[in-house]
């Protein structure tokens, strides 16, 4: 019982050292074969009329893409 106590042990400490480990890189999760865009599935949502909060998330990237593309015409 005693070896199985300090394996468990050790493979609580390995776990949460690769925990924190993942948690301080700050990525997000990834799947190894490309995820849904190796399928042909462009988004994760395939609904017509996306929520009022993916609505707004979409808003706002519309609005910063744009302003990444404006051209300052006063300094040409």
């Amino acid at each position: 019982m005693m070896i199985f106590l300090i394996t468990f042990g050790f493979f609580l400490v390995v776990g949460a050292a690769m925990a924190v480990g993942y948690i301080f890189q700050n990525k997000t999760l990834a799947g190894s074969c490309g995820g849904l865009g190796s399928v042909g599935i462009e988004k994760a949502c395939n609904c017509d009329n996306p929520c009022e909060k993916r609505q707004e998330r979409e808003r706002k990237a519309a609005l910063e893409q744009n302003l990444q593309n404006k051209i300052d015409v006063e300094n040409l």
